[in-house]
């Protein structure tokens, strides 16, 4: 064999107990399980907990997997398996003016890299060019939003009946080609103006080509319950498999109200409705500054936006929408400005306002928090991105613990401060949420970031230790494991995590990263 894990304890994925055993790797698959095994590595893995490698649920790696290839963040966490293509936007498929679009509209997310080629228009070409050479595997998701804006455009209209056809055969195509399934943005433009009825039509073709649907849905604020719901009602009515993205309830009018949405999901999974749900473990969200705009304001993409933003009377219809209605953009809450800090620019004369809020640099320049907010997105080109401080520790721990949860860093890995769930995540779950306050029981916690994803995507080969499997493994000291990432300095490796294999390459060997091109693009079996 070629390495031989010795004396490892083992957290196979499954929920199981603790088993003490070696594990050996041949040619990138989990070769043997037993004692005394015997290969031309062998790791002294005594004390040591091997798993499964980490699934990360929910990703946004989708431009910095190429152009940052060695991906520290998800490699120095455990991270073998990441899923992009979220929230409804992404980067496949397109046409050259939708790209273009794109590129702009999410800088705040994934930046947009000087020089970078772009050299894919449809999800297989994006698939092929991870195969080219990544660090960790990924699966990819058709976003819908950007699906709505190559057929519809950025109109807030319904789809005609040629439309609707036109999407449904690239959401066909997008699963034949490979991906997973189909995400959804729904407080982003343009995927929020389609209405139920239509992602019902694009689910359909989802379910029956063997995928999942994966909902931002349309509010984590107020009507967050109902929102939660119409997702439901989706799935039923599609007969497509749900899974509930960032499946958090935040803003104070959710305080407390995990065991509602609990109850919600356990009433359909009863009723026979497939359903599962990821979550990452902090309180802050994050997103791009400009995704808290009414869905009006944002209509049309971006030079419609920057002269709405640039009109005296049309910002201050957008302040009041914001600041005393709660913008659909803003998950319907009235803004608090205290909440929203600006954690990443584009340009150099802004870089003063990151780690303030909207709030306090309002104060510092002595002008109302509205006009701060506008003035920073205009300069931008709406390029600014914002962490959001509304989640709530109760709710965290309630959801984690419900049967059909996984995990997801949500991570954005650009931008002046990112949030430290992009580095952090994994770790995070073992040592805050198992060893310190014991909501989770190791093994268990385990198979949900293991075993329990890796059957959502429909992974037959992944997600568990055993024989025959893949070897996409993480070895970790469980009394030492932990994330290091902190809000002031986030991207820091974890500690306690000594080797993770890649299909059986070692991408982080005795603490070192590899620099390993050993993952490849997950494409989804057809039905």
């Amino acid at each position: 064999m070629d390495t031989v894990i010795r004396g490892a304890r083992i957290a196979d994925g499954t929920g199981a107990p603790l088993v003490r055993a070696d594990v050996g790797i041949s040619e990138g698959r989990i070769a043997a399980i037993g004692d005394s095994l015997t290969g031309r590595r062998v790791i002294d893995a005594d004390g040591l907990v091997l798993a499964p490698g980490f699934i990360d649920m929910h990703s946004h790696s989708d431009l910095q997997i190429l152009a940052q290839p060695d991906h520290l963040a998800k490699v120095s966490q455990g991270v073998t398996t990441e899923v992009l293509g979220q929230d409804g936007l992404s980067y496949a498929p397109v046409d050259d003016e939708t790209l273009a679009a794109l590129r702009q509209q999410l800088a705040g997310w994934n930046d947009d890299p000087a020089g970078f080629a772009w050299s894919w228009r449809s999800v297989g070409e994006y698939l092929d060019r991870l195969d080219e050479g990544i660090a960790v595997n990924a699966a990819y998701l058709v976003p819908q939003g950007t699906v709505r804006m190559l057929v519809v455009g950025h109109d807030d209209r319904p789809a005609t009946e040629s439309e609707m056809d036109r999407m449904r055969e690239l959401v066909a195509t997008g699963l034949r080609e490979g991906a997973a399934g189909l995400s959804s943005g729904l407080t982003y433009t343009p995927g929020m103006y389609a209405s139920t009825a239509e992602l019902v039509a694009l689910c359909e073709v989802v379910g029956e080509l063997g995928g999942y649907y994966s909902p931002h849905h349309r509010s984590y604020g107020a009507g967050a319950l109902e929102a939660f719901a119409e997702m439901v009602d989706v799935s039923r009515r599609a007969g497509c498999p749900l899974h509930l993205a960032h499946a958090t309830m935040n803003f104070s009018v959710n305080k407390g109200k995990a065991s509602d949405l609990l109850r919600l999901l356990d009433e359909a999974l009863d009723d026979g409705v497939d359903i599962t749900l990821d979550t990452y473990p902090y309180l802050p969200g994050a997103t791009y500054l400009s995704a808290l705009l009414p869905s009006w304001a944002a209509e049309g993409g971006l030079d419609a936006t920057l002269a709405r933003l640039s009109d005296p009377d049309t910002r201050e219809r957008i302040r009041a929408d914001i600041e005393e209605t709660g913008s659909d953009g803003a998950h319907g809450v009235p803004m608090d400005w205290s909440t929203i800090e600006i954690n990443g620019v584009r340009k150099a004369e802004n870089a003063h306002l990151v780690g303030l809020t909207v709030a306090e640099a309002a104060r510092r320049q002595g002008v109302p928090p509205a006009r701060l907010y506008f003035d920073v997105l205009v300069s931008e080109r709406l390029g600014a991105s914002c962490l959001m401080h509304v989640g709530h520790e109760e709710n965290v721990r309630t959801i984690m613990k419900h049967r059909t949860h996984t995990g997801g860093s949500d991570g954005l890995l650009v931008g002046d401060r990112p949030h430290p769930r992009a580095w952090g995540t994994f770790p995070r779950y073992l040592a805050r949420y198992v060893r310190e306050l014991g909501v989770l029981s190791l093994p268990e916690c385990v198979a949900h970031l293991t075993g329990r994803a890796a059957r959502r995507l429909r992974l037959t080969d992944r997600g568990l230790v055993r024989e025959g499997y893949a070897a996409d493994l993480v070895l970790f000291d469980p009394d030492t494991v932990r994330d290091t990432a902190t809000f002031d300095d986030p991207r820091q490796p974890a500690e306690g995590i000594s080797h993770v294999f890649v299909n059986g390459v070692a991408a982080l060997d005795d603490g070192s990263p590899t620099g390993a091109l050993a993952g490849h693009s997950l494409r989804r079996r057809s039905v």
